[in-house]
């Protein structure tokens, strides 16, 4: 297989605090190997030290560099990837100690969001990350770039390499940032439209890999991209949605979460998540196949709250029941529903209940519209729930009760037709 020589060999290293319990280092771990598989590479080994506090210059203790000099040359790897954030000088030590290419965990995540960005916000969302990461780490290239020519320090071309490179990268952070200001704004243009018309809007939301996209493209027949992966999606996406009853609604699939999620990342994302603000309900899926799915769900709880939105009323699907683990309990403190995203029967009671919960969300209505209001006939059925419908002959109209939303246009024309 072609593809299998392409694949880069990385040895994993992690550091355990004391104050980081074993499961959860563990699971991070795994998730580390996740990444770096989603990020075409496959991990050799993996490295790990327990001590009091992550050592300042090196991240691990010297020994423990000593350690992966040997399995570098053991193992012929092609790089060492880290757990967590590198300063730095942390950065920079480590390269010089272990003459090898090194990222961490924050580098890691930017690569999948670069190979998988595909709208022309995504790109530049991605890029202007990749850069605010890069700035105050450009000292370490360059002293690493100039070692070989220079004297001490950094003499030679690589000081004035260096500032001419964080000019222009300092340029290109103010041009993105620009062109971002430029695609928000037309975006609040369409999200101002579409709260106009008062659309129905739910947001999916949820750890990476939960199933999201896969449930998202079978609700609204789309073409979210969909894969076994972490980080499929990253574009947002927005269709449409029609309930049993008819009431259409718009849904959006949003990128997935991850714990320790970069700060460049959850700041150039921001607007990405943008979508989760405007709507009315949020369905959070959960992977319940998942042994680590309780704290993948307090991940996103806590990054709805960072985004402010833990007042929208939320939604628990617990995905993935035919492999549901075994020792899984829901913990979810909403309205859940149990499902799997390929199995027909398990949407149409989802769907059931996204009618139950926005019914919740709604007003009842009893009116008597004139038989020559087509229009408002037509509007009732899509823009409401519409319980029931008779034509009344002594009144030469159509008799409707149902449910709409309370700010909604339409509860404003039909008050007029109200029965007493």
């Amino acid at each position: 297989m072609e593809h299998q020589a392409e694949l880069e060999k990385a040895i994993l290293v992690g550091c355990q605090t004391y104050d980081n319990d074993d499961l959860r280092f563990q699971y991070s771990m795994e998730e580390l190997g996740s990444l770096t598989e989603t990020a075409q590479g496959t991990a050799l080994i993996s490295v790990i030290q327990k001590r009091d506090r992550i050592h300042p210059s090196t991240y691990i203790g010297k020994g423990k560099v000593d350690e992966l000099k040997t399995l570098i040359d053991e193992f012929e790897a092609d790089l060492v990837i880290f757990n967590d954030e590198l300063s730095p000088s942390q950065m920079r030590n480590l390269s010089r100690d272990l003459e090898i290419r090194i990222i961490d965990r924050t580098q890691l995540i930017l690569d999948i969001f670069a190979r998988r960005a595909r709208s022309k916000e995504g790109k530049l969302q991605v890029e202007l990350a990749q850069l605010q990461y890069l700035l105050p780490r450009l000292m370490g290239q360059g002293t690493a770039m100039s070692r070989l020519g220079a004297g001490i320090g950094t003499r030679g071309p690589g000081e004035t390499k260096l500032e001419s490179d964080r000019r222009h990268i300092r340029r290109r952070i103010d041009e993105i940032k620009g062109q971002l200001d430029t695609i928000v704004h037309h975006r609040d243009r369409y999200r101002e439209r579409r709260k106009k018309n008062k659309t129905f809007q739910i947001a999916l939301v949820g750890y990476t890999n939960a199933g999201k996209s896969t449930l998202f493209n079978r609700l609204t027949e789309a073409e979210s991209f969909e894969e076994n992966q972490l980080f499929a999606t990253l574009d947002p996406m927005t269709r449409k949605v029609v309930l049993p009853s008819g009431f259409m609604a718009l849904m959006t699939d949003t990128v997935g979460f991850i714990q320790d999620l970069p700060t460049a990342l959850i700041a150039a994302f921001r607007s990405t998540l943008e979508e989760v603000r405007e709507a009315d309900l949020l369905l959070h899926v959960v992977d319940m196949s998942n042994q680590d799915y309780f704290s993948h769900e307090k991940t996103v709880n806590k990054l709805l709250e960072d985004l402010e939105v833990q007042q929208i009323p939320q939604l628990t699907v617990y995905n993935k029941r035919d492999i549901a683990h075994p020792d899984f309990v829901p913990t979810a403190k909403t309205e859940t529903v149990f499902i799997s995203a390929f199995d027909g029967e398990d949407r149409a009671i989802l769907k059931q209940k996204l009618e139950e919960t926005v019914i919740s969300m709604m007003e009842p209505f009893h009116v008597m519209v004139p038989s020559g209001e087509g229009k408002l006939l037509s509007q009732l059925k899509n823009e409401t729930i519409l319980r029931q419908l008779s034509f009344d002959e002594e009144h030469d109209g159509y008799v409707c009760m149902g449910y709409a939303l309370e700010d909604h246009h339409i509860s404003g024309q039909i008050k007029k037709f109200t029965v007493e």
